[in-house]
This record gives C-alpha cells, sequence and structure tokens, in this order.
C-alpha cells in the first residue's frame, strides 16, 4: 500500500443530469419505450422526447454520484470522476456535486458534445422509464484519470452503465490496476440488464481474476450475469468468488453473502412508494457507510434498505431526509 487512504470512495461514473417527469403508460407506448427499462438514446431522439415529455424537473444524477451523494450525507469523504461539457448542464451538475462536498476537478470539455442527460418517465405505479443520452460522459479517456484521487480512497466505485463505451471502459481499467497497486478495495455496479448482456464476459473475467471486492446487483442482474433464472443458483455461481457479493430484491429485501456466509434482511418499511430511481444507488450508499464503519454484514444490509426506501418515497434519486438521523435510529 502507498499511504493510507485520506477518502472513503471515489467513484467513476456517468455525469448526468437527470429530466423527472410524470407520464402514464399510454406515452410509453407512443414513444415504443419498454416500461422499467433503461436504453440508451442519440442526440436526435433526446431532443425529440423531451420535447414531448410533461413538465419536468431537472436534477443532477448518474448511478456512481448518486451513491455518492448518499455516502456524503451519511459523512463519507468522497470523490467523483466524471465528464461534462463546459455548458449549462454540465455546470449544474459540478456544482450540485460540489455542494454535497464530493471532490470533483475531472475537467469539462469544449465543443460540440453536450453533457449528458437521461430523461426519466415516472409512471403512477412509480416505475421509472430511463432514457439516457450519454453526451460528454460516455468519452471520459484514461487520460482525466486523477491516479493520485484513486489510490487515495479506501474503496473505488465503478459504474457499470460507464463500461458500455469504449473510452471510460479503458479508463476503469486502468482505475482498477491503480486501486489494486495500491492495496484498495474495488467496488463493482451491475446497473443494468442491457449491460450485462453486451459485457457479460468482461464482467464474469473482472471476477475470475479477482478483480472485484464488493459486487453490488439486483435479483434480475445476478440471474443475467449468471444465466440462470434461479435466484440462489445464481448467487452460488459467483460466491465463491467475490468476497462480498450483494443483491437486492426489492420488496423481498436484500442477500449478501460475505466470505461464503449468507446473510439476509427485509425491506425497509415505506409508507408511499413514489419514484423507484435511485433505489439500488442509495442501498449501495447504506451498504458501503456502514462497512466503512466497519459495523456488521446485516447493519449494512440495514442501513442500505434503510437509503432505499427514503429515495423511493419521494421524486428524483438524491436523498431529501437526513440520512444521519436514518441511521441514528436504526441503530439506537
Amino acid at each position: 500500500m502507498t499511504s493510507s487512504p485520506t477518502l472513503d470512495v471515489v467513484a467513476i461514473g456517468n455525469a448526468i443530469v437527470d429530466v423527472l417527469a410524470r407520464s402514464d403508460d399510454a406515452f410509453l407506448a407512443q414513444h415504443a419505450l419498454t416500461k422499467g427499462g433503461m436504453q440508451l438514446i442519440d442526440a436526435e431522439m433526446a431532443e425529440t422526447l423531451y420535447a414531448d415529455m410533461p413538465q419536468a424537473k431537472e436534477i443532477s444524477g448518474g448511478s456512481a454520484a448518486n451513491t455518492l451523494a448518499g455516502l456524503a450525507a451519511l459523512g463519507a469523504k468522497c470523490g467523483f470522476i466524471g465528464q461534462v461539457n463546459d455548458d449549462q448542464l454540465g455546470g449544474v451538475f459540478a456544482h450540485d456535486v460540489r455542494a454535497l462536498g464530493i471532490k470533483f476537478d475531472t475537467p469539462a470539455v469544449q465543443g460540440d458534445i453536450p453533457t449528458a442527460r437521461c430523461l426519466i418517465l415516472v409512471t403512477p405505479d412509480a416505475q421509472r422509464t430511463m432514457n439516457t443520452f450519454l453526451g460528454a460522459s460516455q468519452f471520459l479517456p484514461e487520460a482525466a484519470l486523477d491516479l493520485e484521487l484513486i489510490q487515495s480512497a479506501r474503496i473505488l466505485y465503478l459504474e457499470g452503465y460507464l463500461w458500455d463505451p469504449e473510452q471510460p471502459r479503458a479508463a476503469m481499467r486502468a482505475a482498477i490496476d491503480a486501486a489494486r497497486t495500491a492495496g484498495r478495495k474495488v467496488a463493482f455496479t451491475l446497473s443494468d440488464n442491457f449491460v450485462i448482456d453486451r459485457h457479460r464476459a468482461d464482467f464474469i473475467d473482472l471476477i475470475e481474476q479477482g478483480l472485484i471486492d464488493i459486487l453490488f446487483s439486483n435479483e434480475g442482474e445476478i440471474q443475467s450475469l449468471a444465466q440462470i433464472d434461479d435466484f440462489d443458483a445464481a448467487l452460488a455461481r459467483f460466491a465463491d468468488k467475490v468476497p462480498v457479493l450483494v443483491s437486492t430484491r426489492s420488496e423481498k429485501g436484500a442477500v449478501a453473502i460475505v466470505d461464503g456466509v449468507r446473510h439476509e434482511a427485509p425491506a425497509a418499511p415505506v409508507s408511499q412508494i413514489i419514484d423507484t430511481t435511485g433505489a439500488g444507488d442509495l442501498f449501495a450508499a447504506g451498504y458501503l457507510a456502514a462497512h466503512l464503519e466497519a459495523r456488521s454484514v446485516e447493519d449494512c444490509l440495514a442501513l442500505g434498505a434503510a437509503a432505499a426506501a427514503e429515495v423511493i418515497s419521494h421524486w428524483g434519486a438524491r436523498p431529501e431526509e437526513d440520512l444521519n438521523l436514518i441511521r441514528a435510529k436504526l441503530f439506537a
């Protein structure tokens, strides 16, 4: 290990501004959108869909950045690496991240490729359908990495969504090498089935090589990765290859297999589900926050569930309640 860590978590992910609007199934059908999924769209479709969307709310997002928002709210010291354009939305994203106390110094790019945005349509059943234009974020080059920042953190957290474009994929491989050279842990979130379908071999290779210390997934993602329809069998496929394997199951709670031992926790109660955007991101934040505090696996799962419950009780993928108060009540 080169030196003692000064940060808790550094994440690499898409630097995206979320645009959220209430919708209905008819609107999704009109635009041939797959309900509850995430699809990548080009600039033309982004403009067309945005023009047709109902009144919307703009909030800085991105999966890994959402996780850092939760971690920072819980007192963790964090840094973020992601690329925006030097445009209005890029300025919004940078301001929002830094206002949370997260270190963010990745240079903004100039030119015609705008900052990424995710157009999110939330139906009355709280399902979110995401349409992502990756913009400048998909061109994050290896040269933009701050290797000293990466090596200064106890955990490097990587967002599966960003594995899709070629340049960020190379950058994340370099980041893994830097983190492991410094003796740090690497956490990885699978993000979505469409990413797994495209990069299953890569993800399994990372796992087989022992490059992932903490793997986050949901039930569908781990089954997709294993290409096994049975949840328990899918977990077993990777349980002895990842020191910490975590999988969420919506209302059925969550499971963590740590050093071969299975732990389970129920979902946290929610009075009303408003918007499921960011549920997995905030679960990871709660889990990692408790993990950094060396709490039990059950406590890690419980704080993850509580953070996820908070974020699905309102619009947007960033916490609105004081997560420290939630933690204090949980562990009283």
